[in-house]
């Protein structure tokens, strides 16, 4: 469908970019020394989410301005995580596709208004204190894209 046939597409100012490429590794400290060592690449955060059971890193290539496309490795924190699932099913690799946005909730309730479904009921807490929801990977062409509402003064 065109941009001419649907008049009901989301806001342009609540989508602001891309925000980052999840990439699913086993060993978050491998993959880190792997993009570094190979892509120049710096780490620019780290943290563990328990809530969704992965430890991670963002990274940037070295000069990058703040708020460019960020690199998030994702490793499973025990064997019972998404991330975990996800690289026993697929293997590691591209995981998701994150947006960022002005107000989560209101992008949620326009595409639940669509007929979207969406992972969570309400967003949940996600890097750096972000607020997250994952559009559900069936109604979007097969990928995990994830709305991403950063916190005040986030750098990644």
């Amino acid at each position: 469908m065109s941009n001419t046939e649907n008049t009901a597409f989301i806001p342009t100012e609540y989508i602001l970019a891309v925000d980052h490429v999840g990439i699913a590794v086993p060993d978050l400290d491998t993959a880190v020394a792997w993009y570094r060592d190979n892509l120049g690449m710096v780490e620019t955060h780290r943290e563990v989410n328990e809530a969704q059971g992965v430890h991670e890193a963002m990274l940037s290539v070295v000069g990058t301005p703040e708020g460019a496309v960020a690199l998030q490795l994702l490793a499973p924190i025990n064997d019972e995580s998404t991330i975990a699932k996800f690289i026993d099913r697929n293997g590691p690799g591209l995981q998701q596709l994150a947006y960022r946005v002005t107000d989560v909730e209101a992008v949620a309730t326009h595409l639940r208004e669509r007929g979207l479904r969406l992972l969570y009921d309400a967003p949940r807490p996600g890097t750096a204190g972000s607020r997250i929801n994952f559009i559900h990977p069936k109604d979007a062409g097969g990928v995990l894209v994830e709305l991403v509402e950063p916190a005040a003064k986030t750098t990644h």
